[in-house]
Formats: structure tokens, sequence, C-alpha cells
């Protein structure tokens, strides 16, 4: 599920770098435009991989916090 999450999070890094370099949207231009269902799925995901991946940095302040209470 992580390695899933990072996928579509770089997927979704790499479209913002396309749009704000060179207004080009990959996933629309792939999926048939942004409002194209399959094109909204795919956004849907980023997204949702987005919030997933704030767990990576949680996890990680958990993870250092148990340590230095040992």
């Amino acid at each position: 599920m992580d390695t899933l999450a990072l996928i579509l999070v770089i997927i979704g890094a790499l479209n913002w770098g396309l749009i704000g370099l060179f207004r080009f949207d990959l996933v629309a231009a792939i999926f048939g435009g942004q409002t194209a269902i399959l094109s909204r799925v795919i956004y849907a995901l980023v997204g949702l991989a987005g919030l997933y991946a704030i767990t990576f940095l949680m996890g990680d302040r958990l993870t250092k916090r148990t340590r230095s209470n040992e």
C-alpha cells in the first residue's frame, strides 16, 4: 500500500510540475481531458494517496518519539 501511494504521489507531483512549467496536464492529455471520468478517478486517487502519505511523516515522528522514551 505504501509503494502504491508513493507512486501515485510521484505521478501527481510530476503532473503538477508539468502544469506549472509548461501548462501541460499529462493526466488530462492521456485520459481525455480534465472532466473525463477516468481523469477524475486518477485525480481522486492521487489526492487520496497524498492524504495517505501524510502518515509517512506521522509514523516517522511516532517512531522517533518511541525511541527517545526508551
